[in-house]
Parts: C-alpha cells; sequence; structure tokens
C-alpha cells in the first residue's frame, strides 16, 4: 500500500468545486419550489460557482484540520458561516464590478448590499455541517495509486465488507 497517496489539493479543489456547483443547483431548484410551487425545479447557477465552491472549501478544509482538536463542532460550524459569509460578500463583491455577480439578495429584508443575507444564515451553518462532517472528512480519507491500473483492483489488497482487508 505504499503506492497509494492523499489527494493532491488540486483534486480535493476539483471534487469541492463540482460538489458546490451541484449543490448550488439543487438548492436553487429546491428555492424554486418552495417559493413558487414550480415543479420543474429549474435549478440555476453560474460557473463562477466552480472557482467559489472550490477554493471556499478547500479554505474550510485547512480551516478544520487547524482546528478539529481544538473547538467543538459547534463552534467550528459558526466560524465557517461567518466564513461563508466574507467569501460571499467578496466575491460577489469583485465580481459586481464586472458586471458578473450572478446573485442578487435585495429583495430580502435582512441584506447587505444585496451580496449576503442573513436569512440564509441557518442554511449556510447546516451546509457547514454537512460540508466538515461527510465532505471535507470524506475527500481526505480518499487516497490515489499510481500504479493501479484502471479498473483493477489493487493486486495485495481485497475489499471485505468495504474494508481494506490485507492478509
Amino acid at each position: 500500500m505504499a503506492s497509494a497517496e492523499a489527494l493532491t489539493a488540486l483534486s480535493r479543489w476539483y471534487l469541492y468545486a463540482i460538489h458546490g456547483y451541484f449543490c448550488e443547483v439543487m438548492f436553487t431548484a429546491a428555492w424554486e419550489f418552495v417559493v413558487n410551487f414550480n415543479w420543474k425545479f429549474p435549478g440555476v447557477t453560474s460557473v463562477w460557482a466552480l472557482f467559489i465552491y472550490g477554493t471556499s472549501i478547500l479554505i474550510v478544509e485547512h480551516m478544520y484540520l487547524r482546528l478539529r482538536g481544538r473547538c467543538p463542532l459547534l463552534l467550528r460550524c459558526v466560524i465557517y458561516t461567518l466564513w461563508t459569509y466574507l467569501w460571499e460578500f467578496t466575491t460577489g463583491f469583485i465580481l459586481r464590478q464586472f458586471n458578473a455577480c450572478p446573485w442578487d439578495y435585495s429583495q430580502f429584508d435582512f441584506d447587505f448590499m444585496g451580496l449576503i443575507t442573513l436569512e440564509y444564515a441557518v442554511p449556510w451553518f447546516c451546509g457547514a455541517f454537512i460540508m466538515e462532517q461527510f465532505i471535507i472528512r470524506n475527500t481526505l480519507r480518499l487516497r490515489f495509486d499510481k500504479d493501479a491500473e484502471p479498473g483493477e483492483p489493487t493486486s495485495p489488497l481485497a475489499l471485505a465488507n468495504g474494508h481494506v482487508k490485507t492478509d
């Protein structure tokens, strides 16, 4: 098992970007259904979401690695939520300079410059919990075996009930 290596930062960024992109589409589809009862579930996003989510979750991964033994889960999720608001505001502000910001929260009661809104605090907090507990933790467990042939199991290892079995 000496050839199995952790995923590179670029590989993890890619997985995080795709995950965020997918969640954005699913969230906007669900929101459209809840607010407008639209059974078509049209989910939308922007290509900028790939960069925004990939980079943000990679930064949260670093926070997780530093904070996991130092503060409780709920406090970490509050920190991640605050980071999300800061990141959403910053990226939105930059994109707005080029007329490229894909979101506008101006219609919400508790928005700030239309770039962030407090109405999303609970969804962002729940997303932070899911991100740490499922996405980041499992992504960090993934390994890349550079010597493996595509479609073939690694030679000395066999899977037994989802666990690596070494004889």
